[in-house]
């Protein structure tokens, strides 16, 4: 699999609301190749594109996803609270993000966000299912904090691209890593250790850092042979992922 140097995290999320359709698109109309998008389950088990185990945060409404079915979640705003511009736009089902991924020719890691009281497991299954219907393996990575999550992922497709996604990357990753057999390593670049980093670049897989938004302090990483980051605007890294828009926020032709 080829990653690349920038991925846009949960979208392009400094110029839209995280992790919706509208980001997506965002992080389409600046040229990124890939995006970054978390994946839960609502109680009713509809997978959504969301971060949070509630949608306080993000939304105009209040409560916990396990709490909630597809029917409650339809008609919640989770744009208004980022902007004005994004006023009406509705949380993303997986289904939906898929294809829209699909249709701009992105690539997508995925992360299995397990919240508590959800099971992993059937998140994984359900996710990896859709996903696999969708999109092709080099255009796909699943990641997770949980390894029973990974673990799953494993079982439902020996061929899928997985990454082991840590703060910290423990000693034990190299345990991880027999077992799960991933393409990469994701950590907080603010707690990466340059003994951990050398040690997976030994293993050939790709190191991967978030949430990255400093250019100038994080440069002495790629000279380490750091992957890639996750960043809320590769544009900062490079003028090629800058935005292009009007005054009113709309895309500018090309």
């Amino acid at each position: 699999m080829q990653l690349p140097r920038y991925i846009a995290h949960r979208g392009l999320s400094a110029h839209a609301p995280e992790n919706t359709l509208a980001a997506i698109q965002a992080a389409s109309d600046a040229s990124c190749e890939w995006v970054e998008l978390d994946v839960q389950c609502l109680g009713d088990g509809t997978p959504v594109i969301w971060h949070d185990a509630s949608v306080d945060r993000c939304s105009n409404g209040k409560g916990a996803l396990i709490n909630m079915t597809r029917n409650d979640i339809r008609p919640l705003d989770v744009g208004s609270w980022f902007s004005q511009d994004f006023r009406g736009e509705r949380m993303a089902l997986l289904d939906e993000a898929l294809s829209l991924v699909s249709a701009l020719g992105l690539g997508l890691n995925l992360e299995l966000k397990i919240n508590t009281g959800h099971d992993p497991a059937a998140l994984a299954r359900v996710a990896v299912h859709r996903a696999r219907q969708v999109l092709p393996l080099d255009q796909l990575l699943v990641s997770s904090f949980d390894m029973s999550a990974l673990e799953t992922a494993r079982a439902e497709d020996e061929a899928l691209a997985l990454g082991l996604l840590y703060e910290a990357v423990p000693r034990r990753w190299a345990s991880d890593a027999e077992r799960l057999r991933p393409t990469s390593v994701h950590a907080d670049w603010t707690q990466l250790d340059q003994e951990r980093l050398i040690e997976i670049q030994a293993a050939e897989l790709a190191m991967l850092c978030y949430t990255v938004n400093e250019p100038e302090r994080f440069s002495s990483w790629w000279d380490h042979g750091v992957t890639g980051v996750f960043t809320d605007d590769p544009g900062l890294f490079d003028t090629r992922y800058q935005r292009r828009t009007r005054g009113d926020g709309s895309r500018k032709p090309r």
